[in-house]
């Protein structure tokens, strides 16, 4: 069985909306797009790029699915690598309005129901999977017990308000810090276990 690990940037007030750009994700008003990128350093980027090299397959939801699928094909050359990974590796889309096949290669939809197909997906042999960003889809995915890690870039920022990773449902969950360290920009790299893991 592999493993699910969410990787998330988010906020110290538990943001994690628009973290790349300006007009990223605007819903609800939101101003304060590309917090994250202000803090990017080398320890946070060779972090980012260790856990994409190490992926052997990718889960999105749908809004950072077309984000990505608009970047990534034709990143300029100096993100080569990564593009390699993310352009090569299989991509599981979590959607009811995309339809296949999908533009961008070796992206596939998930059927029905979206907790069923990710506890299948983790049953089969192969590397470990990795949600990136889609809070949403995150979200539910915590709610049914299926991520096996968080990793957190935790940014020294407040932007009062925004789409949050966590439920704000009263339910109590313990986690396992297994790691973590400072970048120069204040970021905390923290990784955290379920206690069911």
């Amino acid at each position: 069985m592999r493993k699910l690990i969410a990787d998330e940037f988010m906020t110290l007030d538990g943001v994690v909306q628009a973290p790349g750009h300006d007009g990223e994700d605007s819903d609800g008003g939101f101003q304060h797009g590309g917090w994250h990128m202000r803090h990017m350093d080398e320890m946070s980027t060779n972090w980012v790029n260790k856990t994409t090299l190490e992926t052997a397959g990718f889960l999105f939801g749908r809004r950072t699915y077309e984000i990505f699928a608009s970047f990534w094909p034709t990143a300029p050359d100096e993100l080569a690598t990564l593009a390699d990974v993310l352009n090569n590796r299989p991509k599981y889309v979590a959607s009811t309005t995309l339809n296949e096949p999908l533009t961008w290669q070796n992206s596939t939809v998930l059927d029905g129901d979206v907790v069923k197909a990710v506890a299948s997906l983790k049953e089969e042999d192969g590397g470990d999977l990795h949600v990136v960003g889609s809070a949403q889809l995150t979200r539910t995915l915590i709610e049914h017990n299926l991520v096996d890690e968080l990793r957190l870039l935790i940014d020294p920022v407040l932007v009062g308000g925004g789409k949050r990773l966590f439920p704000d449902n009263g339910t109590f969950r313990q986690l396992r810090l297994a790691d973590s360290q400072v970048t120069s920009t204040g970021v905390i790299i923290a990784t955290y276990t379920t206690a069911e893991s």
